[in-house]
């Protein structure tokens, strides 16, 4: 078998941080292409790898059987070489808050486009301010996702707040032979709205103070919001969570409780989102438009529109185009947004 030559990747690349060596790590699962990433992480104030990180190179190791050079904390350099993904049911733990959804994002292109179906189980944090929450990918990445063909469902068995982490989330994957491509440019009519505040070990009154906030800035009602209490063993925590839902798309907004910050200011970064969101007229998300990048170039065609693009996302695409031959085109940027499309 002839050897395969060898990606040199630098992670100072772009905004310099823990994408470029996730999706170096799935890009490389998926084509068997091995890399060499130097400098990773450099562009932050603690640069190599921390324990989500190092969680992440573990868990493409165990499900692809990869000889992986430099693989312990603080490594800033690492060598990967898989050989053939192999489906099944796999357990994962970061052992902190690190986020559960960064270490499935790693994995899940390599295992829904396996020979069989897999299972996961991922332990850690699953409301992160550092990463999509559980909520996100339920909501607005996984139905996206399944218009590109694999069918993945998700169950929160329990929240993993930050910064106890803690948390479990069950991942069903059906594997298929290649992803179709999917045209994402308009939202479609408008299918409602929606917020949940996720509290455990808390007084839930911060959450009807922050519902009063959000009636106020945005006008909705109170009878588009709940509040979920979880054990208080999950705690301490507070997480609200609001959608807007549009017939072809829902996008969902964050905003994070800690300590010392009052619940009128956790809203108004939730509201602020939305806000943003609802001025603009594309369909995706900054957040979401990095999540569909993969899935886009793998799939080597189709598009969406973004209401903008981000660093994080722009170092993605360098990212993949380093391992794929579909390029992922930029249009200019306009009062519509700005439209992504994958050209093979």
């Amino acid at each position: 078998m002839k050897k395969r030559e060898t990606i040199t990747i630098d992670g100072s690349l772009g905004e310099g941080g823990g994408q470029v060596l996730r999706s170096s790590l799935a890009l490389s699962l998926v084509t068997g292409k091995p890399f060499r990433i130097v400098n990773i992480r450099a562009g932050r104030k603690k640069p190599g790898l921390l324990r989500q990180h190092l969680t992440s190179v573990l868990a493409a190791t165990e499900i692809s059987g990869a000889v992986c050079d430099g693989a312990e904390i603080g490594s800033c350099e690492l060598v990967f070489r898989p050989e053939e993904v192999r489906p099944g049911d796999y357990r994962f733990a970061v052992g902190t808050a690190g986020s559960t959804t960064l270490v499935l994002q790693t994995i899940l292109p390599a295992l829904m486009l396996a020979s069989k179906p897999s299972r996961l189980t991922l332990e850690g944090g699953t409301h992160n301010p550092f990463a999509p929450p559980f909520d996100f990918l339920f909501h607005t990445f996984l139905p996206q996702l399944a218009r590109f063909g694999p069918k993945v469902e998700a169950k929160l068995i329990r929240p993993g707040f930050y910064p106890a982490g803690g948390g479990r989330m069950e991942i069903e994957i059906g594997a298929v032979s290649s992803l179709q491509p999917v045209d994402l440019y308009e939202r479609g009519a408008d299918a409602g709205r929606r917020v949940v505040a996720h509290v455990a070990a808390l007084n839930p009154e911060i959450a009807d103070r922050a519902f009063e906030r959000i009636k106020k800035r945005l006008g909705w009602e109170r009878s588009l919001c709940e509040i979920v209490e979880h054990p208080a063993q999950c705690g301490p925590g507070f997480v609200l969570v609001g959608e807007v839902r549009s017939a072809h798309i829902t996008e969902s907004f964050v905003g994070f409780g800690e300590k010392g910050v009052r619940s009128e200011q956790v809203a108004d970064a939730l509201v602020d989102g939305v806000r943003d969101y609802l001025a603009a007229v594309a369909p995706v998300g900054e957040f979401l438009a990095d999540q569909l990048l993969l899935p886009l170039a793998l799939a080597g065609g189709g598009g969406f529109r973004t209401i903008r693009l981000s660093r994080h996302a722009r170092t993605n695409i360098d990212v993949i185009h380093q391992f794929l031959s579909t390029r992922l085109e930029i249009a200019g940027a306009d009062d519509r947004g700005v439209e992504i499309r994958a050209v093979s």
